[in-house]
């Protein structure tokens, strides 16, 4: 992952770190003269993002809150993570020492930060001026259970993001062991999930972005480049785009590998090519594969193909408001099952779920999978990615991702329409 000069020395805070970016940052303008032509051809696509308003976080504060009355939750503990961003447009590493946000129910948000870095934390948070900082010689989750006992919390129950570190989590229940202490997820996904017009607009940018590297990437395949070289040549076409992302890669019969392998793979005239991956926008995900052909398909090849195509389509046309999860699963499994291939998760056949919820993640709330009783909802997004997946032969899977509306499922990008035309 690339990251800027800034956020490169916050990780480090050194100089010998920034003089190894700096010659690190000039070789890689040397290199960009041996790049392929597809990729130096490419611009910046950056024009015109709006980030998330400070007044749409606040209103996504405000129904964190009323979720919390409606499910009985006095307060949540966030640490730094997605979550953290979400609701306060904060982003802090974690390590061992506690940096958090509690959200009441009721009163004002207040920070637990070590003592030596509040002035950084007050130069990034905009929503609550209450800091509760903590000396290395001291308890940080005595500051958490005091801001409990602040905000009228005296019993009750206390709501924790899913992604908090066990550590912290027994800290604090240790430190307020009257409280009761509970999962998170029915505000963090509850507000989550539905997707804003704003964020779709990230969303749908990280997608062109993604899309443009993907042509630029494709554009330079070429007899017996490793897959190494392919997956670089497309990091440096999300360079060359203005931002930073990748591909995992599978050539001929590693294709089959749902995540990629290790083996070394070099491309040869006849080979199914597999690239997924994709970019973020102010943290937004893109979530993108394409299956394609170096050279002239086969037969089996094509038909295969074709069936995986079949299969995304009948996921697309399920995902319908109103409609389960899991039926938007089953509707794609029975296209590759009625072909014979599976049954259920059996390989040949779609060895995992047909897509799964993105956002600020790359993989987020909820799925399409058996047993997901969750009906979609305006503004819910998903992957759309069953595969068919044949070991010892070849793979194939065709992800795009959708969003819900009224009016029915609408995808970022434009499917492909054809194994040797992976762009529509």
């Amino acid at each position: 992952m690339c990251i800027d000069r800034r956020e490169f020395l916050r990780l480090t805070a050194g100089v010998a770190a920034l003089a190894a970016f700096d010659t690190a940052a000039c070789a890689a303008e040397e290199q960009n003269t041996n790049l392929p032509e597809p990729i130096r051809q490419l611009r910046p696509m950056l024009d015109g993002i709006a980030p998330i308003s400070d007044d749409e976080r606040r209103a996504r504060i405000e129904k964190a809150r009323r979720l919390m009355i409606d499910n009985r939750i006095d307060a949540i503990y966030i640490e730094p993570g997605s979550s953290l961003f979400y609701y306060t447009g904060v982003r802090w590493g974690t390590s061992e020492r506690m940096f958090a946000l509690v959200l009441p129910a009721r009163g004002e948000p207040a920070y637990v930060c070590p003592a030596f870095e509040e002035a950084r934390a007050r130069e990034l948070i905009r929503f609550g001026n209450d800091v509760r900082v903590w000396q290395e010689d001291e308890s940080p989750y005595k500051a958490v259970a005091q801001i409990f006992k602040d905000r009228g919390i005296r019993t009750g129950r206390i709501g924790f993001e899913e992604r908090v570190r066990f550590f912290l989590f027994d800290g604090i229940r240790k430190e307020a062991p009257h409280l009761e202490y509970v999962s998170a997820d029915p505000i963090t996904v509850g507000c989550r999930v539905v997707k804003s017009p704003a964020e779709l607009a990230l969303m749908q940018r990280a997608n062109d972005i993604t899309i443009a590297a993907f042509r630029a990437t494709l554009a330079t395949l070429k007899e017996g480049m490793t897959q190494y070289e392919l997956a670089a040549n497309c990091s440096a076409a999300f360079r060359a785009l203005g931002t930073s992302g990748g591909i995992l890669v599978g050539f001929g019969k590693y294709s089959a590998f749902p995540h990629g392998s290790i083996q070394p793979q070099q491309l040869r005239e006849g080979d199914i090519v597999l690239i997924d991956g994709g970019c973020n926008i102010e943290g937004y995900q893109s979530d993108i594969t394409r299956t394609t052909i170096f050279g002239k398909p086969t037969t089996r090849q094509r038909d295969v193909w074709n069936l995986e195509r079949r299969a995304q389509d009948a996921a697309f046309a399920a995902a319908r408001v109103g409609a389960t999860c899991e039926s938007v699963d089953a509707a794609a499994r029975k296209v590759i099952t009625d072909a014979r291939f599976g049954p259920d998760y059996k390989v040949p056949g779609l060895p995992h779920r047909t897509g799964h919820g993105i956002g600020l993640d790359g993989h987020e709330w909820t799925n399409f999978v058996r047993g997901n009783k969750t009906r979609l909802q305006t503004g819910m997004c998903f992957s759309d990615e069953p595969m068919i997946a044949i070991y010892g032969e070849f793979g194939i899977r065709l992800e795009d991702c959708l969003y819900i509306t009224e009016s029915g499922p609408k995808m970022f990008t434009a499917q492909s329409p054809a194994i040797d035309q992976p762009f529509g």
